[in-house]
């Protein structure tokens, strides 16, 4: 599957949800993607604690 076609895959159940479920429910199951995509990332090694807060960390350099 191509990034192409997995974003409309994302997009489309997003919607889907939305219209069976109403707002509330599609913005839980959007949190809950969300929450497994950072899961599985950490899990991969993909992102770390000292990687991520050297990421949101102001820049103390100037």
């Amino acid at each position: 599957m191509t990034r192409q076609q997995f974003g409309f895959l994302a997009g489309f159940l997003l919607v889907a949800v939305w219209a069976l479920g109403g707002a509330g429910i599609a913005a839980a199951a959007t949190l809950a993607g969300l929450v497994g995509w950072v899961l599985v990332r950490v899990l991969d090694g993909a992102v770390t604690g000292p990687g991520f807060a050297d990421r949101v960390a102001p820049d103390r350099r100037r």
